[in-house]
């Protein structure tokens, strides 16, 4: 069976054996974006919100998703992290939500990576939702990673 392939014989779902696999030193980094009308958004950078200082809320609730991976993703495997920083920047139409994670394993930290991003911007949305409901989650992507066999890749 493949790498890819996430059942056994029997059609049960099962986690991929990378016990053979080298460790090394992973990192990934992914970003999203989550678009807010511009008036909210002035409105978060002088901390006016109601629910108090959204980023660094977002921030700590991005490294605490970060660290639940494993529970959330099926067949994911727990990773004992060594680094995960989350960084949330106001951007023409929203904030701009960029997380890196860091490990010493035998599998990539890319899943960590993307939760930590999807968390962030699932707490910004619900500190905010009672100011505005045209607010939208966009762009949860991985920007690169590196460690591993495969090397490092970038997004184009």
């Amino acid at each position: 069976m493949s790498d890819l392939t996430h059942f056994d014989r029997d059609g049960r779902p099962r986690m991929v054996d990378v016990s053979a696999k080298a460790t090394t030193t992973r990192v990934a980094v992914a970003c999203g974006f989550v678009s807010i009308p511009d008036e909210l958004l002035a409105r978060i950078a002088e901390r006016a919100v109601a629910k108090g200082d959204i980023i660094a809320v977002a921030e700590l609730a991005g490294i605490m998703g970060a660290k639940r991976t494993a529970e959330l993703i099926p067949l994911c495997h727990p990773l004992g992290l060594d680094s995960v920083e989350v960084s949330i920047c106001p951007s023409e139409g929203g904030l701009e939500v960029t997380a890196t994670a860091t490990t010493v394993a035998r599998t990539g930290v890319e899943m960590e990576a993307m939760t930590a991003v999807a968390v962030a911007c699932l707490t910004i949305y619900d500190m905010l939702k009672s100011a505005a409901r045209d607010i939208r989650i966009e762009r949860i992507e991985l920007l690169e990673k590196s460690g591993g066999k495969s090397g490092t890749w970038r997004r184009g």
